[in-house]
C-alpha cells in the first residue's frame, strides 16, 4: 500500500512540476508577444502604419533598443529562407 501511495505522490508532484512549466512558457510567450506588439505600435511607420507622436516614441526607445534590433534584422532577412526558419527556432 506504501508503494502505491508513493507512486501517486511521485505522479502527481511530476504532473504538478509539468503543468507550472508550460504556464511559465505560455506567459514567456505572451510577454515576448506583447513586447512585439509594443515595438510594432512605436516603430509602425516602418511598415507603413500611422505613428504615435514622436516625443513619446523618443522617451520610449532607450527601453526598446532589443525590439528594434530585432525588427530591423528581420526587415533586413525578410526574403531569406533559411533565416526564417532559424528564426522560428530561436536561434540567434
Amino acid at each position: 500500500m506504501k508503494k502505491i501511495l508513493s507512486a501517486l505522490k511521485g505522479f502527481f508532484f511530476y504532473a504538478n512540476q509539468v503543468q507550472r512549466l508550460k504556464a511559465t512558457d505560455m506567459l514567456i510567450f505572451e510577454v515576448n508577444e506583447l513586447e512585439n506588439l509594443f515595438a510594432l505600435l512605436l516603430f509602425g511607420s516602418m511598415m507603413g502604419l500611422p505613428s504615435p507622436p514622436a516625443a513619446m516614441a523618443i522617451e520610449l526607445l532607450p527601453y526598446m533598443e532589443r525590439e528594434l534590433g530585432l525588427m530591423v534584422s528581420r526587415a533586413d532577412f525578410a526574403q531569406d529562407a533559411v533565416c526564417s526558419i532559424m528564426d522560428m527556432l530561436h536561434v540567434d
